[in-house]
């Protein structure tokens, strides 16, 4: 019988459709859903607002990126261990043993291990809870044998055992058992007794011929090294001098060094630059007459190399007093077992004679022998977080339903950005900033970087911004960001990327640029004429203190007259002239309501091309592009309309305020009166004026006359149609050939 697909239910979410996961029975089949269904296809496994250690659950080869195939495996392995996956959706962090599928290998192997987990704890209940399995330290803190491979001086009842365990943490190292004490595996105690007996013979090879000096050999080896650079130069000027005598004053101990030497001598340290001894050409060193600084280093060497009363030393007794090191520095590079040397070798030796090695490896393998268990018993506290962390995770990777929910908040939203009288929820947290790719988005993004000082770290952010407007925003703005656990950090805006972020904003937006460009056109005008007035007043102060050569005149020379220039200026203003006229009579046809039409008109004509690119934007702005700048791979649309961006960005409403001050009260009544004084006023006289000069295009105006106006109007009407009727009917008159 074939296997029967499963049913998917599909709803609409931020602008695309996408799958419904709403029973245990879809996420059992995650692995039948087409890919390119997804909405998410990789997400980072870090750096979002989430449960850390489910995320490294779910991301199985911890390349820090969770992909589709890792998100199924895990939607199997859980929807397999429990009877009903329904349960799934509940978010619960407590199972009951009843919900254990027992016929899954897994599932029974589980549900022993959270038994024994309850056991460990002293816990008598028939469910297991996350905060259960939270703490390993607590499980483990009675046990002796726990599976790690591990252990510690609790784990042998025998106290020499315990003590040797002891010691080998000591000297060797230690590892930190489930338990939380520190305790030694198979490979500590394999290199603690190798140690021990390359230790043992080592002392072994070091006879009496390896020790020229007893028991002071690495003294006088110390001594010897000591002065062993300084004696060599000093032979080699020695030599020097022998080769040529001029030599002996570039060699030899400069006095005028000495002389330039500030301070106390004894403490200088110029003087050990200067020669051992002073050279001559017999290449002897007189031990009596060293240089003060190297006087205490000579005399420990004579006293434990040199024969007594030896006051000189050449350079062949030199070398024949450094060659009776020679065995000694060969047993000393062959040194093994320095690990143990600070037990002494009378410990070391009774260590070996003890033999307890293959005891301790016993123990270990005991410990080793329970590790199937203990990792059921972490993989229960894998099973608690999976059940209640993982729809909410589908909810962000398959579906991305929870940013779209204004109950919830998605897993990439890192906190709250106020900043200019405004606050988004919209903030993700980025390594850094990708305004190339984030501008695809049609967002107005600030990329901000965030610092505490209480918790010593820093991280940036993409804030993105859906109403309001965007003035005042710039790279170095200050901001304040709190996080989703509530900690504040210090917010610095370090770039922008600009993009419509409101049909408000964008209406005004022609306007605004318009006053900045006058406003830039007037600051550099001023500038310009500045600059002109303090250049030609330098001119005049030279001209004035200059002195003229004699006998010449200097004279400026006027400029030719241009006629043509003249003209053509004249007709220019002519022309504007006329075309300003044919507009004055124009508006001067209009009345009141028509100028408010006109006026609104004019407002569309200006602001409504710029509406209309900023709502064609504002309809398609995506999140995709800002989360696939941080590492994601959005697979289908993410939809921030305007009605929904409203609700990611909130804006400061403040009330309106009755002033207390009796003073400010009367300030502001008369601020009012004169306001409203002025627009009845102003109101008045327009209507005055139209009333009285103009007419209404289509639309006559007749003002109401006297009677005796009305009749002379009429009589001279009916003088003037005779004539025109006369003028009408008279021939014309051709004009005579020539």
């Amino acid at each position: 019988m074939a296997n029967i697909p499963h049913i998917w239910t599909f709803t609409p979410v931020g602008g695309a459709v996408r799958v419904k996961i709403g029973s245990g029975a879809d996420i059992a089949h995650l692995g039948e859903l087409d890919r390119k269904m997804w909405t998410v296809l990789s997400c980072p496994a870090k750096n979002l607002e989430f449960d850390q250690k489910t995320l490294e659950l779910i991301d199985a080869d911890h390349d820090g990126n969770i992909r589709v195939d890792e998100v199924i495996a895990t939607a199997q392995w859980l929807t397999g261990i429990l009877k009903d996956p329904d349960l799934l959706l509940t978010r619960g962090t407590e199972i009951p043993f009843s919900a254990f599928n027992e016929e899954n290998p897994d599932g029974a192997k589980l549900l022993a291990s959270a038994k024994q987990i309850l056991k460990n704890l002293k816990l008598e209940k028939d469910a297991i809870a996350l905060e259960d399995t939270a703490d390993n330290v607590k499980i483990f803190a009675e046990t002796k044998l726990n599976g790690d491979g591990i252990i510690t001086a609790a784990t042998p009842d025998d106290e020499a055992l315990a003590a040797l365990v002891t010691c080998i943490t000591e000297v060797i190292g230690k590892a930190t058992d489930r338990s939380g004490a520190d305790g030694v595996t198979a490979d500590h105690i394999e290199a603690f007794y190798t140690a021990l007996n390359d230790y043992a013979e080592w002392q072994a090879a070091g006879t009496k011929d390896v020790f020229p000096f007893r028991d002071k050999t690495a003294d006088a080896l110390a001594a010897v090294n000591a002065l062993k650079d300084k004696v060599a130069d000093f032979f080699m000027r020695c030599k020097l001098i022998g080769f040529d005598a001029d030599a002996a004053a570039a060699v030899g101990v400069s006095v005028d060094k000495i002389g330039a030497i500030e301070g106390n001598l004894a403490q200088a340290a110029e003087l050990c630059e200067e020669p051992l001894a002073k050279p001559a050409a017999d290449g002897i060193l007189p031990l009596n007459a060293v240089n003060p600084a190297w006087k205490a280093a000579v005399e420990a060497m004579r006293a434990l190399v040199l024969d007594e009363g030896k006051d000189t030393l050449t350079e062949a007794e030199w070398n024949e007093v450094a060659g009776k090191f020679t065995p000694y520095t060969a047993w000393m590079d062959a040194k093994k077992g320095a690990e143990v040397e600070g037990l002494g070798i009378d410990k070391v030796k009774e260590l070996l004679k003890a033999g307890q090695k293959d005891a301790l490896l016993k123990l270990v393998e005991a410990d080793k022998a329970l590790e199937e268990e203990a990792l059921s018993i972490e993989a229960v506290d894998k099973l608690l977080r999976l059940y209640h962390n993982f729809y909410d995770f589908l909810n962000n990777y398959v579906v991305f339903s929870d940013f779209y929910d204004p109950e919830r908040k998605a897993i990439f939203q890192a906190g709250r950005l106020y900043i200019d009288q405004r606050s988004t929820d919209l903030c993700i947290r980025v390594d850094g900033s990708s305004p190339e790719i984030s501008g695809l988005s049609g967002m107005y993004i600030l990329y901000c970087a965030c610092k505490s000082e209480k918790m010593g770290k820093a991280m940036n952010i993409a804030a993105v911004l859906t109403d309001g407007d965007v003035d005042g925003l710039r790279p170095g703005k200050n901001a304040v960001f709190y996080d989703r656990d509530g900690n504040d950090w210090s917010a610095t805006v370090s770039s922008i990327v600009e993009n419509p972020i409101s049909l408000r904003e964008a209406f005004w937006a022609p306007y605004k640029k318009a006053a900045r460009w006058i406003s830039d056109k007037i600051n550099k005008a001023a500038s310009e004429k500045a600059a002109k007035g303090e250049g030609t007043l330098s001119t005049i102060t030279e001209s004035a203190t200059a002195k003229p050569a004699d006998g010449v005149q200097t004279a400026t020379k006027a400029a030719p007259f241009d006629i043509g220039k003249i003209a053509g200026i004249t007709i220019a203003i002519a022309a504007v002239g006329g075309v300003l006229t044919a507009i004055l009579a124009v508006l001067k046809s209009l009345t009141w309501w028509q100028w408010i039409v006109l006026i609104a008109g004019l407002m569309l004509v200006i602001s409504l091309p710029s509406v209309f690119i900023a709502w064609r934007k504002l309809r398609k702005r995506d999140l995709g592009p800002v989360l696939n700048a941080n590492g994601w791979a959005i697979n289908a649309a993410s939809l921030v309309s305007v009605k929904f961006g409203k609700g990611l960005t909130q804006l400061a409403k403040f009330p309106k305020l009755t002033a207390v001050d009796p003073a400010a009260r009367r300030k502001a009544a008369w601020r009012r009166f004169w306001c409203w004084l002025i627009a009845l006023l102003v109101i008045a006289a327009g209507v005055l004026y139209f009333t009285d000069n103009l007419k209404c295009i289509g639309l006559p105006y007749h003002k109401e006359a006297p009677v005796e106006e009305v009749i002379e109007e009429e009589m001279t009407e009916e003088a003037a149609e005779p004539v025109a009727e006369e003028n009408a009917e008279a021939p014309v008159e051709e004009a005579p050939a020539e």
